[in-house]
């Protein structure tokens, strides 16, 4: 049986990290914005697999390699932080674009988009460390079985973000009309933004926190 406490802070944890800034977000928002609404649910759907892939390994014991191996976990932490560092540079550097500013990109495939939704999601540092760092810390072995904890735990992190980005997708093109019009509200969204991703950048390479083993 899992602990209440244990969902609620997963729970909270997942709202915290889907509301912030990163790859998952700008990726689905600026699809969504150039392709329309079908495109990003698309792109959501290949989120929701990578999702599935950090679960598959996270149940399977994954924590427990970067638990032995911190050298491992440190290299993966450092390159996630430096792309969300890169991120924050994207969007603060002079002539930076907003993720909700529309742009001319291609119409991909949907094949495409749910490929380019899942390497996303596969390549997005603050998914790793909630898998490889966070949720291990509400698993207590007590409680029964690791891999079922995790199992749960998980599927309620999933939740959440799905149910959040799903959300974005379906009010992304109303938020990108609206600061279509205010130039002034959309460059302050880019440095909000940036801002956000280059603080989640800086945490992220200096947390101490390390994966235990289950």
């Amino acid at each position: 049986m899992i602990a209440t406490s244990a969902v609620l802070g997963v729970m909270a944890a997942a709202l915290g990290m889907v509301l912030t800034p990163g790859p998952n977000m700008m990726y689905l928002v600026s699809r969504t914005v150039s392709q329309g609404r079908r495109a990003g649910l698309i792109s959501l759907g290949g989120v929701a697999a990578g999702f599935g892939c950090y679960l598959a390994a996270a149940t399977a014991g994954i924590t427990a390699v970067f638990a032995v191996v911190p050298g491992l976990y440190l290299a993966v932490k450092l390159a996630g932080a430096g792309y969300l560092a890169w991120l924050a540079w994207q969007a603060l550097r002079p002539g930076g674009v907003s993720a909700f500013t529309p742009s001319a990109l291609p119409a991909d495939r949907p094949r495409r988009l749910f490929g380019m939704g899942l390497l996303t999601n596969l390549l997005n540092p603050k998914i790793a460390i909630m898998y490889m760092a966070l949720i291990p810390q509400f698993v207590t072995p007590e409680h029964g079985a690791v891999w079922r904890q995790s199992l749960c735990l998980g599927a309620v992190q999933i939740a959440v973000a799905l149910t959040v980005n799903g959300l974005i997708v379906l009010g992304a093109s109303g938020i990108a009309s609206f600061l279509a019009g205010r130039p002034l509200w959309l460059r302050t969204q880019r440095y909000v933004m940036g801002t956000m991703l280059g603080t989640i950048a800086v945490l992220l390479a200096t947390d101490r926190t390390r994966p235990t083993p289950a």
